[in-house]
């Protein structure tokens, strides 16, 4: 299942996992790292992927993308 979605994916440095790490605020507990911001991503984006093929299996509602981006001041 090729997410069609546009679910928000944060991304940002881990000092302690020494990684860069993204979250997908609409989608609970997933996540993913990679050494590089575009290693992180491409990880996400399965993982968002699975996420989303798991509530579909279970015959649950894909949740709708919510989140929005933050502003930097």
């Amino acid at each position: 299942m090729k997410n069609l979605q546009p679910y928000l994916i944060e991304t940002f440095w881990s000092e302690g996992d020494q990684a860069y790490l993204c979250t997908a605020p609409d989608l609970p507990w997933s996540s993913a790292a990679g050494d590089t911001p575009l290693d992180a991503i491409r990880e996400m984006q399965d993982a968002m992927d699975s996420w989303l093929q798991a509530c579909s299996n279970m015959g649950r509602q894909l949740p709708l993308p919510l989140a929005l981006p933050q502003k930097a001041a």
